[in-house]
């Protein structure tokens, strides 16, 4: 059961989604508090396991030639052990940067980033050849990045429930 959160609790929470590098002074601002209660709620927020991690949202393509690929996964069985093989594959795999398993047509959605479609294509072909359960994916090369934004926490939490 996760911890009772108050509205305080919730703007510190969205604020750090969208900026993690906040000051503690400009985080209790935000917030609504003075810095020592917003600071004390923060650590409580992160012993709650509430605050995964901390990092930054980088600019790949700036970096690097990049392509992402979205791929659909459908395993050839679905029982348990199947789906921890399949797993424990792509838990290992860094190029698989998110990975969900759903309910419906397909088993798996992942989101892969690589160099380029070549490098797509040897991982697809090395999953395969690893007999990891695969049958059939379907692979989409993302050509635009629309949006990519954390969830709106005011809209997912009422605070007064």
């Amino acid at each position: 059961m996760p911890p009772k959160l108050d509205r305080h609790d919730i703007r510190i929470l969205s604020t750090l989604q969208s900026d993690g590098r906040i000051t503690k002074a400009r985080l209790a601002e935000k917030a609504g508090l003075s810095p020592s209660p917003a600071w004390a709620r923060l650590k409580r927020l992160e012993q709650a396991g509430l605050i995964e991690s901390y990092g930054a949202r980088l600019a790949l393509r700036r970096l690097a030639p990049v392509t992402e690929v979205i791929v659909q996964v459908t395993l050839a069985n679905h029982r348990a052990a199947d789906f921890r093989v399949f797993e424990d594959a792509v838990l290992r795999t860094p190029q698989i940067v998110t990975c969900d398993a759903t309910g419906g047509g397909v088993d798996y959605l992942m989101r892969l980033v690589v160099r380029d479609v070549d490098a797509y294509q040897r991982l697809m072909d090395r999953l395969l050849e690893d007999k990891i359960g695969i049958d059939r994916y379907f692979g989409y090369i993302v050509t635009k990045p629309v949006k990519a934004a954390p969830p709106d926490l005011d809209a997912l939490l009422d605070p007064e429930d």
